[in-house]
């Protein structure tokens, strides 16, 4: 895409919200209240608010390789605390995507260089789940059900954070897992029971 053009772009965006209501950026400017927080994937082909039909101001969005949500990276762990002890939003949705090319790289044996830690997230999801992706014979199928299985897992990695179990805990917070498919368009609801995920991590990683 041209630089030059993106600028253009945006002249055009700002006419067109100025043309329907005068006010609308003064009114963004006065802060943000979304109501959900989507960690999802940095890939350049799934993008939260267009698939969504959402506009500014409707999601707080995180976007990384393979839409992880690992303990020790800060910016993960930064965004879903002001999204839900400051934004107080009233839900964190996880969504991966097929065809998602962090999840493909991590079910190849070869060296990554600096994407190796990175992706050594998703390989200790294949290793917690490998019997049931071993015995998936199709290889696409089972690529496909890793990306599943890793949403399920930073499903969990996001329970284990203590805002998000003090706000689960209180009823005003829900998590929830989606997979995106790139070759429909379609948003997949995982429908995941949180909150038997979460009795199943209570006894060692409750905080509260």
């Amino acid at each position: 895409m041209n630089l030059d053009r993106i600028f253009e772009n945006n002249k055009e965006w700002v006419a067109k919200k100025l043309e329907v209501n005068q006010d609308y950026f003064e009114d963004l400017s006065k802060g943000q209240q979304p109501e959900i927080l989507y960690i999802g994937c940095a890939d350049s082909r799934v993008t939260a608010e267009e698939m969504m039909g959402a506009g500014p101001g409707d999601i707080f969005v995180h976007r990384n390789i393979a839409n992880m949500v690992p303990n020790t990276d800060l910016s993960s762990q930064s965004v879903i605390n002001y999204a839900v002890a400051h934004l107080k939003v009233k839900h964190v949705v996880v969504c991966g995507h097929y065809f998602c090319g962090g999840v493909m790289a991590a079910m190849q044996a070869q060296d990554l260089g600096v994407l190796n830690p990175w992706l050594r997230n998703i390989r200790d999801v294949y290793r917690l789940h490998q019997q049931e992706l071993d015995a998936i014979e199709d290889e696409t199928d089972r690529y496909k059900r890793l990306v599943e299985l890793n949403v399920e897992e930073q499903c969990i990695n996001v329970m284990k954070v203590a805002d998000v179990q003090l706000a689960y805990n209180a009823g005003k917070l829900k998590v929830h897992g989606w997979v995106f498919d790139i070759s429909t368009g379609k948003i997949i609801d995982l429908k995941l029971d949180t909150k038997k995920l979460m009795e199943n991590i209570k006894a060692i990683y409750a905080l509260s």
